[in-house]
C-alpha cells in the first residue's frame, strides 16, 4: 500500500506514513488528511494509553514527572495539570519567529509521528493540528533556544489548548491562541495524560524543517549545473570532462547524472567547439563541477532517504505498545535523532562546499589574466568597478559557510541535572544547513549575474549553446547589463528570489 496519497483535488492522504516531498508540499501550502486506516491507528494509540493510566504503573511523563524529574510521582488527578504545564514550562523559545512554511513542516511532521499510533494523543488532538494547517491558522513559534525538539513544538501546542498566539491567513499580526482557534471553528482542547508530553517530543523539528531544506536545494542544485554551463561556456572550457569516457571510470550516481546535464546544457555551443583543444585541461573549479555538484547530489540523496527513515519512524518517549498482559509503555530514545544531525551536518558542508566552488568560479571571471575576460567584468576599466566588490561579497558569504560549517552534532551540552546529558543538536543542523544554502544562493545569484555580464561585453550571445542562450535571455528578463550606474545589491536580491521560485526545467525544456 502506498504512504501516501494525492487525490485529484491536490489533498494529500497520509496512509502509512509521509514522505518527505509530502512534507514540503504540506509545508507549501497543500491540504493534508488522515487515512481512514490512519486515524484507527490514532485511535488504538488512545486506547493504549487509557489501559496505561488505568493500570497505574509507573510510566515517564505519564505518571510522573519529566526530564529529571522522572522519578517524581504525579496522582491521577494531576495529570492533565501536568499535560499542560508541560507546554508552558517547555514554551521558552527566544527571538525572530519561524517562517510560517517552516513552522507548517513541524506541524506536518506531528501529525505524521502521531500517526503511527504509539503516542497514545486523542484523534481530536490530531484534528485540531490538521484544522490549523488547513485553515492557514500557524502559531507563532520563536527560532532560537531549542537543543533538539522541545521548544518549537511547545509554543505549537500551545496554540492548541488556547494559549500563545498564531497568524491567521491574510493577516501580519498575531492573534492570541484562543481568538484564533475561534475564528476557524474550534475550542481550546483540554489535554489528557502524555498528551502534553507527546506534543513536545519527538522529532517533527528536524524532520519537517529538513524535508522543506531538501526541497529548497533540490531546485538550487539544478539552477548550480545550470550556472555552471553558463560561466564554463563564458570561461571556453574544455568539455571532453564531461564524456561518459572518462565519468563511468567512477561509480559514483551524482556526477554521472551532473555530467550528462553539463553536457546536454552546453550541446550546440559554438563557442564550446571552438576553444576545444586551446588548453590542455581547464582549473579544477571547472573540471571538477561532475564530481563536486553530483558529490552534493549524492549527500543529497543519503540526507533525503534519513528523512524519509525517520518519518516512517516513531519518535517519542515513551512509545505506547501490546503486550502479553496488555498495553504498556516503554521508555527509550527514539526521540533524539543523531542520524538526522549528523546527515545534516554532512549536507551542509556539502552546500558550503558548493558555494566555495561558485566563488572561486567568479573570481576566475573577473580576472583578465586568467579569463581573457574585460578586468572585473566592467565596461570602462578604472571609471568602473564592475564585479570587483559583488566578488568581495561571495568571499564573505563563503567564509560565513565555513564557519558554519563545524558540525553541530559535535556540540554535545547537558541539561535537566545529567538526565539528558548527550545532545545531538539535529534541529540545530538543519537550520545551520538552511542558513548555509541561504548564503550559497546568493553566492550562485552572483555567478550567474556575473556571466551573464561576461556574455554581453564579448558579445558571445548568439555563440552559446541553445539552451544555455535561455538561461542568458532568462536573466536579461529581469536584469539589465551592469554598467555601474545602480548599486548591484538589488540585482542579487531580485534576481536570487526569481531562482528561489522558477524551476530550471521551466526555462531550460528537458
Amino acid at each position: 500500500m502506498p504512504h501516501t496519497h494525492a487525490s485529484s483535488d491536490g489533498v494529500i492522504e497520509l496512509r502509512e506514513s509521509l514522505r518527505w516531498r509530502d512534507v514540503a508540499a504540506v509545508a507549501e501550502g497543500k491540504r493534508v488528511i488522515l487515512s481512514a486506516a490512519a486515524l484507527a491507528r490514532v485511535t488504538a494509540g488512545d486506547d493504549r494509553r487509557r489501559a496505561i493510566v488505568a493500570s497505574g504503573d509507573r510510566v515517564y511523563g505519564v505518571t510522573t514527572g519529566v526530564g529529571a524529574l522522572s522519578e517524581v510521582v504525579v496522582s491521577r488527578e494531576a495529570q492533565s495539570a501536568l499535560s499542560h504545564n508541560i507546554l508552558r514550562s517547555h514554551a521558552v523559545g527566544v527571538g525572530a519567529p519561524l517562517p510560517p512554511v517552516e513552522t507548517r513542516a513541524i506541524m506536518v511532521a506531528a501529525v505524521n509521528n502521531f500517526a503511527h499510533g504509539r503516542s497514545g494523543v486523542r484523534p481530536v488532538v490530531v484534528a485540531q493540528i490538521l484544522d490549523l494547517l488547513n485553515a492557514g491558522c500557524t502559531p507563532s513559534v520563536p527560532r532560537d533556544g531549542s537543543v533538539g525538539y522541545l521548544t518549537h513544538m511547545a509554543h505549537i501546542a500551545l496554540t492548541l489548548v488556547g494559549e500563545g498566539a498564531a497568524v491567521l491567513p491574510g493577516e501580519d499580526r498575531e492573534t492570541e491562541g484562543v481568538a484564533a482557534l475561534a475564528r476557524i471553528g474550534r475550542e481550546p482542547l483540554c489535554l489528557e495524560a502524555k498528551e502534553g508530553l507527546s506534543l513536545v517530543n519527538g522529532t517533527p523539528c528536524a524532520t519537517g524543517m529538513g524535508a522543506l531544506l531538501l526541497a529548497r536545494l533540490e531546485r538550487w542544485l539544478d539552477w548550480a549545473d545550470a550556472i555552471a554551463a553558463l560561466t564554463f561556456e563564458c570561461l571556453e572550457g574544455q568539455d571532453v570532462i564531461f564524456r561518459s569516457e572518462s565519468t563511468t571510470l567512477r561509480v559514483r550516481p551524482g556526477m554521472e547524472l551532473v555530467a550528462a546535464r553539463m553536457a546536454k546544457l552546453l550541446e550546440g555551443s559554438v563557442r564550446i567547439e571552438a576553444a576545444r583543444g586551446k588548453r590542455t585541461q581547464d582549473a579544477l573549479s571547472l573540471r571538477t563541477i561532475p564530481h563536486l555538484h553530483g558529490a552534493v547530489r549524492d549527500v543529497w540523496t543519503n540526507a533525503a532517504d534519513c528523512v524519509d527513515r525517520e518519518l516512517a519512524s516513531v519518535t517519542d518517549n515513551p512509545a505506547l505498545l501490546d503486550g502479553a498482559d496488555g498495553p504498556f509503555a516503554m521508555s527509550e530514545a527514539h526521540a533524539v535523532s543523531p542520524d538526522i544531525g549528523l546527515a545534516f551536518d554532512q549536507l551542509g558542508v556539502a552546500i558550503a562546499e558548493l558555494g566555495m566552488m561558485s566563488e572561486r568560479r567568479l573570481d576566475r571571471m573577473l580576472n583578465p589574466l586568467l579569463s581573457g575576460l574585460p578586468a572585473f567584468l566592467a565596461g570602462a576599466s578604472g571609471a568602473e568597478s564592475g564585479f570587483m566588490i559583488a566578488q568581495y561579497t561571495a568571499s564573505a558569504l563563503v567564509s560565513a559557510n565555513r564557519r558554519d560549517g563545524l558540525p553541530a552534532s559535535l556540540d554535545g551540552g547537558v541539561t535537566s541535572a545529567l538526565q539528558e546529558d548527550m545532545l545531538c543538536h539535529a534541529t540545530a543542523a538543519v537550520m545551520k544547513a538552511q542558513a548555509i544554502l541561504d548564503r550559497t544562493a546568493l553566492i550562485l545569484t552572483i555567478e550567474l549575474l556575473a556571466a551573464a555580464q561576461a556574455c554581453d561585453l564579448v558579445g558571445c550571445a548568439e555563440a552559446l549553446a541553445p539552451r544555455t542562450r535561455l538561461i542568458f535571455e532568462f536573466v536579461r528578463s529581469g536584469v539589465a547589463r551592469y554598467a555601474d550606474d545602480r548599486p548591484l545589491a538589488g540585482d542579487i536580491a531580485g534576481m536570487k528570489a526569481r531562482l528561489g521560485e522558477t524551476p530550471v526545467a521551466t526555462i531550460v525544456p528537458e
